[in-house]
């Protein structure tokens, strides 16, 4: 039996509960109208994820019950309010200081771009069911869908549309502008009949960039990203290039081996390498420096507190010669640039 947590008390001796099991406790403790409050704000997979626990913890023992009690107030004692309501807190005293019109331009320009309730039903939704109620669509309802899915579930459903329409739908994500809220009304009565659904209100939403195209790129399997790069590159070859920087950043250079690493250092420029490292969290420059010998290491980093501060734009342009690099060698072979599972770019 595992040790008694210490912050429950030395005479403890039920085994302390984890964060699933503890939940599915004080749920099952409340009565269905407040079990279900709290269920209606959770995530799907939080809600499979407890549903497991609740029937796992029917038989749980009074101490454990003690434990999973004690543990919450412990935590809630950590907590503050500060985050509920937070939206509504910003807006009112926004348009106290502000007035009306000023506040809500100002509130446009720096609230974080949120997906749109109206398609909340898609995170219930099984990725080959999504698929199923897209693919005969146009590929810009396609494109709205994923969009408005995480990457991971995004890229699933993308592997799944027919193979001819799947570069023009992540070109459409690419360069997805507002959707008005009557296409999003349309697009959800599609979709409710195929799954359950809430109607909710809304305006137009911003969703989709060449950065969420990226995401979704970073999803999929290599030989299906090969495939739609090539044909992207032939449709608009500046989106391309745009998605596939967003792809690949100079943080990425983390996932590759000690090996490849240092290979790929051996290849580029000191000067471009001093330069880019300015910009570099410490953990990768860190990494990057441990892959060389101990001598060439110690001289970039003289090197770097002699240059003091650099422009940034020097170091983003430092960074994509490294990464064009190293994009080029893993074209040949020479290094392996880590995907998905055991694929490789």
């Amino acid at each position: 039996m595992a040790e008694a947590d210490p912050a429950l008390g030395e005479d403890a001796e039920a085994t302390p509960m984890t964060g699933s099991a503890a939940a599915a406790v004080l749920l099952m403790l409340f009565d269905e109208d407040e079990a279900a409050q709290i269920l209606s704000r959770l995530e799907p997979e939080e809600v499979r994820e407890l549903g497991y626990a609740m029937y796992d913890v029917v038989d749980v023992e009074v101490d454990e019950v003690n434990h999973a009690l004690d543990k919450f107030v412990n935590k809630a004692k950590g907590r503050t309010t500060i985050g509920y309501g937070a939206a509504n807190h910003i807006r009112g005293a926004m348009h106290k200081a502000l007035g009306p019109e000023r506040a809500d331009n100002m509130l446009a320009r720096i609230t974080p771009p949120q997906k749109s309730p109206k398609l909340a039903m898609l995170k219930w939704m099984e990725p080959k069911e999504i698929a199923g109620a897209i693919e005969a669509e146009h590929p810009q309802i396609m494109a709205i869908v994923l969009a408005h899915l995480d990457h991971i579930a995004a890229a699933s459903v993308l592997q799944m549309l027919p193979g001819e329409v799947q570069d023009e739908v992540v070109y459409r994500v690419a360069t997805l502008g507002p959707v008005s809220a009557d296409a999003l009304d349309d697009l959800e009565q599609l979709l409710s009949s195929a799954g359950t659904g809430r109607k909710s209100t809304g305006t137009a939403t911003q969703r989709g960039g060449t950065v969420e195209a990226a995401a979704i790129m970073n999803n999929i399997r290599k030989d299906h990203e090969q495939r739609i790069m090539k044909a992207l590159t032939k449709r608009d070859k500046g989106v391309s290039q745009s998605i596939e920087d967003e792809m690949f950043v100079f943080d990425n250079l983390m996932g590759l081996t000690e090996k490849d690493l240092g290979t790929l250092m051996r290849s580029v420029d000191n000067d471009q390498l001093i330069v880019a490292l300015k910009g570099a969290n410490e953990g990768l420059r860190a990494k990057i420096l441990g892959s060389m010998s101990a001598r060439a290491a110690q001289s970039i980093s003289d090197e770097m507190e002699e240059r003091g501060p650099m422009r940034l734009t020097e170091v983003l342009e430092s960074q994509k010669v490294i990464i064009a690099s190293a994009r080029r060698m893993a074209m040949e072979g020479t290094i392996q640039l880590g995907g998905k599972g055991d694929d490789y770019v």
